[in-house]
């Protein structure tokens, strides 16, 4: 009994010295013993912990950086988003189609939905210009969609996004045949009345709505045939529904298109009001040209006021 108890207390009343050659000879490859076991569990404990400090220490130091490293990043991408945006509003408002379309090309891969409408928008503007090729003209409307489509993805919360894909989408429809056009007219209809629900206030969307209301009131009867075979309900409306979104456009922003002058001019010619007519033709004909579509708008209305 006094041996086992000499046994198992050996190794305590040896000292540190005894650990220290203990540790050495483990660590030299010898049989290790509960002696091994018991420095390993408290030293290693107090090694670990120093190590993990250290590393806890480093991973929060090098996460701090990270952290700032990528609000700067996410600063700097914001910064230069609405220094991109600043600029592309500058060019449109001076009529600068080409160098638009130049600037916003640049960023076609941009994950921001603001930029997408905009390059959108340049894309069928630029189709638009009477010195785009027809080949030229084709590629860009369908790359207007494909903007469209993915400034969408991003973000169904801004009314420009949505009043953008429709207009593309109804551009795509001139392509795709009439089958396809009318089917689209439904979709159409929904992106419209959703920007106008967005942004009330938003005359060109509130103008549109109007367009699609005047299309489907002269829709040719030969097309109401084709309608009546997609839909069970096909798309209608009549004049005086596109009158009251023209009129609702003029109140949102007077004068702030060529063409919802003419259109209000041409609608109240199909209701038979010439006298009222007139004055909204005369508004357009003398409304100054900035652009292409302003100077088509004007030889429409001269015209139009010659044929009265």
């Amino acid at each position: 009994m006094a041996a086992a108890t000499t046994t198992i207390l050996r190794p305590l009343r040896q000292g540190a010295a005894w650990a220290g050659k203990r540790l050495w000879s483990e660590a030299g490859g010898v049989r290790r013993g509960w002696w091994w076991q018991v420095q390993v569990q408290v030293f290693g404990k107090l090694t670990l912990f120093r190590r993990g400090l250290a590393l806890s220490t480093a991973s929060y130091l090098g996460y701090e950086a990270f952290s700032l490293i990528s609000h700067s990043a996410v600063v700097h991408a914001s910064v230069k988003v609405e220094e991109i945006i600043e600029q592309a509003d500058y060019l449109y408002g001076s009529g600068e189609t080409k160098k638009l379309y130049q600037l916003l090309i640049e960023h076609k891969a941009s994950e921001d939905a603001e930029i997408l409408w905009r390059l959108a928008r340049a894309s069928r503007d630029l189709a638009q210009l009477s010195t785009t090729s027809a080949e030229e003209k084709k590629k860009l409307v369908y790359e207007a969609l494909e903007y469209a489509k993915k400034a969408l993805e991003k973000n169904e919360s801004s009314f420009a996004v949505h009043k953008w894909y429709a207009i593309c989408t109804s551009d795509v429809g001139d392509y795709e045949g009439i089958k396809i056009k009318i089917a689209n007219a439904y979709v159409i209809k929904e992106h419209f009345q959703k920007a106008i629900e967005l942004n009330p206030n938003d005359a060109t969307s509130v103008h549109l709505m109007g367009v699609w209301c005047y299309s489907f009131a002269e829709m040719p009867w030969y097309q109401s045939k084709i309608a009546a075979m997609l839909f069970a309900t096909p798309p209608s409306s009549t004049y005086e529904e596109a009158l009251r979104y023209f009129h609702k456009a003029e109140e949102a922003d007077p004068n702030f298109y060529s063409k919802n002058l003419l259109l209000l001019g041409k609608t109240y010619l199909k209701l038979n009001n010439k006298k009222i007519a007139l004055l909204w033709l005369t508004k357009a004909r003398d409304y100054p040209a900035h652009t292409e579509e302003d100077k088509q708008v004007q030889r429409e209305a001269v015209e139009l006021l010659n044929s009265l």
